[in-house]
């Protein structure tokens, strides 16, 4: 059976890895030239997460290359700290940057999987007997099954369900974060940050990262400049470092500038055609997209090998089992732009002096074990290639 999965970030070449282990032909498209590197660092938490990354052969290799964590610091302007919250708190089990993650689930699907970069699907026509697609550059091609691992802003989403805007909502936050031309001599280990109400400016020794208060920002998502304008204009005004890192704003070549948003996709499947990872269930930064969308490409990929000819009773069973999993980890990203950049001078002092004590902190930590917990199906060993190790 041959399955086209667009997007070759983290869902899509798990999703990939898992097809190609159980028979199937799969097919990754990517619109970016290349496998994106650097960016955000991720994480795994829990025993659901790391299970599965050892079930796909990989949880050593990430272990080899983790970043051990990241501790995050709030300071005042005059860089005395406010609070601390251990690496633990924001780094989970495991820590990885994207690009790094990304690397290692791209060598582990290569052997049995055939990628194609810098280019994008811009059509679906769903048949009998399969999917006919239009690429924008490759020919036309027809396969058995296409799947949607392209993110909160899922371009197979809008093509096989309807337009973002039914989907995606805006939970009142932006976002940014680029890396930084030289690295910084930071005084403390992970992230510093400061905060005024309603925005955040931080650093680690090579990123930046921004968070603001915001309604919705109408603007092409392709126009460096007009994004870093947005940026500017939202912080210049404030001290600490702010300006400094805005300096090196317009120098980077790899920024990254979004709303905090999430989707909610009513049904996950359409005829022939699935959404996996955020395209499915997303937030955009707090809602342990990463270690949902490696959960969910195993459970899809071993539903649909677990009943082989009848896709539609894999899609069915994929998303009953994953969906209340996902919805409550998706449900972490409501609180993330509150949490980051507090609305109100009462609201940073609340954070500040709760996340302060111990017995608050440890019971954060307990709740998010329990959200990123889902009791996996046994499903029989993959007959085909085994997994290969980067």
């Amino acid at each position: 059976m041959t399955v086209l999965i667009s997007g070759a970030s983290i869902a899509g070449p798990a999703l990939a890895h898992w097809l190609g282990r159980h028979g199937f032909r799969p097919t990754v498209v990517e619109i970016a030239p290349a496998l994106r590197a650097g960016g955000q660092a991720v994480d795994f938490r829990g025993t659901t997460h790391l299970t599965v990354l050892e079930r796909m052969g990989i949880l050593d290799a990430l272990r080899r290359i983790q970043t051990g964590g990241s501790p995050m610091t709030f300071v005042d302007q005059d860089d005395n700290e406010l609070l601390h919250l251990p690496a633990e708190f924001a780094g989970g089990d495991i820590e990885v940057l994207r690009g790094d993650l990304s690397r290692v689930l791209y060598e582990a699907s290569r052997p049995t999987t055939e990628y194609v970069f810098g280019d994008s699907v811009t059509g679906l026509t769903e048949t009998a007997t399969g999917v006919q697609v239009t690429f924008r550059h490759s020919p036309p091609r027809t396969f058995d099954l296409v799947i949607g691992a392209d993110g909160l802003h899922s371009h197979i989403r809008r093509l096989a369900f309807g337009p973002e805007e039914q989907y995606v909502r805006h939970l009142g936050y932006h976002a940014a974060s680029w890396s930084l031309p030289t690295r910084l001599d930071l005084p403390r280990p992970g992230s510093t940050g400061y905060n005024v109400p309603g925005r955040l400016a931080s650093t680690t020794a090579d990123r930046a990262f921004f968070v603001f208060a915001s309604p919705p920002v109408s603007y092409d998502r392709h126009d460096h400049r007009a994004r870093k304008e947005h940026i500017t204009r939202a912080f210049s005004p404030l001290p600490w470092r702010t300006r400094e890192l805005l300096a090196t704003l317009h120098e980077t070549p790899d920024l990254y500038f979004d709303s905090i948003s999430r989707a909610d996709v009513d049904t996950w499947s359409a005829g022939r055609v699935a959404l996996v990872g955020d395209a499915a269930c997303g937030a955009t930064i707090g809602g342990m997209g990463t270690g949902t969308g490696i959960v969910a490409a195993y459970v899809l990929a071993s539903e649909l090998a677990r009943t082989p000819g009848n896709h539609q009773a894999a899609f069915a069973r994929y998303e009953s089992l994953v969906r209340p999993y996902a919805e409550g980890c998706q449900r972490g990203g409501d609180r993330t732009g509150p949490f980051l950049a507090p609305a109100t001078r009462l609201g940073l002092r609340l954070r500040n002096t709760v996340l302060s004590r111990p017995r608050c902190l440890a019971w954060m930590l307990k709740q998010g074990q329990k959200v990123s917990t889902l009791a996996l199906p046994e499903y029989p060993a993959p007959t085909g290639a085994s997994a290969h190790t980067p």
